[in-house]
């Protein structure tokens, strides 16, 4: 099979070529980019292998190009970024040996299938030749080619080689898995299975990469049970291997909180309007936790009550106090990326409880208050949150949550409740009755945000501070005399 009109295409390959041709090197494109040209997937990091210095070949192409070269000695490679936003890294061909105790391993120059022999999986195996007289021919020792016609994810070599040489690479072929919509090779996914424990060497930043992979791979779900049937999930994650298992007591039994949380998580995927929800990727990422994380405090709060059954009282406040020990475990960021997780988590029961039709406009405030600007995410969370074998009773939940989303739509037109502020501040009651900071203070102003939010008073100065002046006077307090001048004029 030959890619050269396809290489054509783009001037970047002809010009890695030409320099390669004028320094006597072999070269080739390698990887992940051509897996990705053979499924029409678009890709902007190109792999460059060469039979020689891969630094040389990078400087010269990037003297063609006018563009800066990075170099990166102590691995032998290159990078740079083509005006077109590609970014080309170059390395010469290299043969690798590993210990036991270590993924990192010891490099040594090597030929072409030396380097195809040290990749995890035959799809990322194939190459394709730069040079003049093999220009666009694909080399595909391992049968890469057949294995993305079969939808197959294999290891060029006994998987326990490849996976003990560097056991990152079992969490890599569940991500491909999963972003593909593969099937793991039987001897592969059984190799995964023993080889397991070596996870333990691999640092949890690079576990962590892989499984924020596999959330925003399309189908989330497939990846997470791959994870847990190869034993993996139970070493890497085990809060969330608990949700599973559903428990009968006098006939009376619960859903299985871990495929409900992953239908769940499945749901948030394939929303009617993400964009609305979660307009990046990085927002998406945060939200698909959210999800994951949303009732993974069930199995310490469940409890069997005789009369009602099952129950998990509290599991969305326990949750929250969770999140931050679990971003931590996975080296997750612990600010407001970690708080939007943690408060969409809390809140996540609110919004279903609002479904009935006696529901207060006082409520419907206080959800816009206490969501702010993520309220669209947790609308999304919650509704993704409605789950039932039962169509019609999901779709009928769905029609009345939908209610309460016009309901909520309606009231933030006329509110403007969100990132809500009292206009009376403490430093506005401070000055008006001249008092310090103090426990009293914080009472007055908590009762002034509660008669905002349940609509007894308007959100502004004129219909606020009468109400304000009321509550002083029942305690007894005086206007100090330049608030009582500013207050009459």
């Amino acid at each position: 099979m030959n890619f050269s009109a396809t290489l054509h295409t783009n001037p970047v390959f002809d010009q890695i070529a030409q320099q390669a041709d004028a320094l006597g090197v072999s070269a080739y494109v390698i990887g992940g980019y051509v897996r990705d040209l053979i499924l029409n997937r678009p890709s902007k990091d190109i792999d460059v292998v060469c039979l020689g210095s891969g630094i040389a070949l990078a400087d010269a192409v990037g003297k063609q190009l006018g563009v800066p070269v990075s170099v990166f000695q102590r691995f032998g490679t290159a990078m740079l970024k083509t005006p077109g936003g590609l970014e080309v890294e170059f390395v010469g061909a290299r043969r690798e040996s590993y210990r036991a105790e270590s993924r990192k391993p010891i490099v040594e120059d090597g030929t072409l299938q030396d380097d195809q022999n040290r990749r995890d999986f035959t799809i990322n195996t194939m190459g394709i030749s730069l040079m003049r007289e093999t220009y666009g021919d694909l080399v595909d020792p391992f049968g890469g080619l057949a294995d993305l016609k079969r939808k197959i994810i294999r290891t060029p070599l006994a998987p326990d080689i490849t996976f003990s040489d560097d056991p990152l690479r079992m969490m890599r072929g569940i991500r491909f898995a999963a972003q593909l919509n593969f099937d793991i090779e039987p001897d592969t996914f059984d190799a995964i299975v023993r080889m397991k424990d070596r996870i333990g060497i691999v640092s949890m930043e690079r576990i962590t990469d892989e499984l924020n992979k596999i959330i925003l791979a399309p189908t989330p779900s497939y990846g997470f049970k791959l994870l847990y049937h190869a034993g993996l999930l139970d070493l890497i994650f085990p809060e969330f291997v608990l949700l599973r298992g559903a428990e009968f007591v006098e006939g009376k039994g619960h859903k299985d909180n871990f495929y409900h949380t992953l239908q769940v998580l499945d749901n948030v995927v394939n929303r009617t309007n993400p964009a609305k929800a979660a307009p990046d990727r990085e927002t998406e990422l945060w939200l698909r936790w959210a999800a994951v994380l949303h009732d993974i405090a069930k199995p310490a709060t469940k409890r069997f009550d005789q009369r009602v059954g099952w129950t998990f009282h509290g599991h969305e406040d326990l949750g929250a106090r969770m999140v931050p020990t679990i971003f931590k475990k996975f080296k997750l960021p612990l600010n407001e990326k970690m708080k939007y997780v943690q408060k969409l988590v809390r809140l996540h029961l609110r919004p279903i409880a609002l479904v009935k039709e006696t529901i207060t406009d006082s409520a419907l405030r206080r959800l816009l208050v206490d969501a702010g600007n993520d309220l669209d995410g947790l609308m999304a969370l919650c509704r993704a949150d409605i789950t039932s074998k039962n169509y019609e009773k999901v779709q009928k939940h769905l029609r009345s949550f939908g209610n309460v989303e016009q309901k909520l739509h309606d009231l933030e037109e006329r509110d403007k409740l969100r990132n809500f502020q009292p206009v009376i501040t403490g430093e506005l009651i401070m000055e008006t009755f001249g008092l310090p900071p103090s426990k009293e203070v914080g009472e007055i102003k908590t009762i002034i945000r509660e008669a905002i939010i349940e609509g007894t008073i308007p959100n502004t100065l004129e219909g606020a501070m009468p109400f304000l002046l009321e509550e002083g006077k029942k305690r007894g307090l005086g206007i100090n005399a330049e608030s009582k001048s500013n207050i009459l004029n």
